[in-house]
């Protein structure tokens, strides 16, 4: 992998475009409050496109390739629940679940308390617990209609877990 690092306008085309993706999938202004200037981007090396983007060696999200979005790490949700609290991808479950999600269990439409209106299947969700604590991130598998309606099924496909080891 290339490595590349965005610093002061180095590289501004990349993070405008980093940038211009999570504004689009998460809510504008996103985008520039979860990406700061000091980014890590790791090319791929067979076709030299965006695939990871880093802070400091440690990955906050990756540039997938069949669709163009980014998937978030733990890291880059807290720091989105922080920073940028209007976004629009949000899912909170009971806290008597919190424990099984944040070790990397799914999250189940039953135990889904509120989630964003925007939310469909197949976006990238950040669970959160009632306090506002992240627990995970993953895919949306039903929408945010489904998922407050269904009493059964999975809600989202946890991909980390925050106390994941």
């Amino acid at each position: 992998m290339t490595k590349k690092i965005i610093d002061g306008g180095c590289l501004e085309n990349e993070l405008a475009k980093i940038r211009t993706i999570a504004d689009y999938q998460f809510g504008k202004g996103v985008g520039a409050k979860l990406f700061t200037e000091n980014v890590e981007v790791e090319y791929s090396p067979r076709t030299g496109r965006i695939r990871f983007i880093n802070v400091n060696g440690e990955r906050l999200a990756t540039l997938r390739p069949t669709d163009g979005l980014l998937s978030l790490s733990v890291k880059a949700a807290k720091s989105m629940v922080e920073t940028a609290a209007f976004a629009h991808c949000f899912v909170t479950v009971k806290n008597d679940v919190s424990e099984y999600i944040a070790a990397g269990g799914d999250v189940f439409a039953v135990h889904v308390v509120k989630v964003d209106s925007e939310i469909r299947a197949s976006d990238e969700a950040v669970v959160l617990d009632e306090a506002g604590n992240v627990l995970a991130v993953g895919k949306a598998m039903l929408s945010s209609v489904e998922m407050t309606a269904f009493k059964s099924g999975v809600a989202v496909k946890v991909r980390h877990g925050a106390k994941e080891s």
